[in-house]
């Protein structure tokens, strides 16, 4: 499922909530449900999913460079590091830097959209 998908399926959910509904009763602009009600709870599901798309898209650059068909050779990347840490095996901090590199900043990445995804949940505000 894509970023737009996820919006898109967060809104849909909202547009039925009683508040989301009295609030179109009271007569209150599109715009403005859209912007007070309906975007802070869109915006929780799409923090959520973020640091996956992220994590993804590192994850594949890393394995595309690893194999030779991501950036031009002997550009710096974690994936040019892992591959020389292959071919140099008599130099073993290669291969162990560039793989504790690559998981700290994977784990890194999901624990910071964790913490921000709480900070905008708008269920523990108080």
């Amino acid at each position: 499922m894509t970023l737009v998908g996820v919006v898109r399926a967060e809104f849909l959910r909202t547009r039925n909530y009683d508040y989301v509904r009295a609030a179109q009763a009271l007569g209150v602009s599109d715009r403005q449900i859209i912007l007070r009600h309906m975007l802070p709870n869109a915006m929780v599901a799409t923090l959520t999913f973020l640091p996956f798309i992220l994590c993804s898209s590192i994850t594949t650059l890393t394995s595309l460079d690893f194999l030779g068909f991501g950036l031009p050779l002997g550009s710096p990347s974690l994936g040019e590091l892992l591959l020389q840490g292959k071919n140099n095996l008599q130099a073993p901090w290669l291969g162990i830097a560039a793989f504790l590199s690559v998981a700290v900043l994977l784990t890194l990445l999901i624990f910071i959209g964790e913490a921000v995804r709480d900070a905008f949940d708008p269920s523990k505000a108080v």
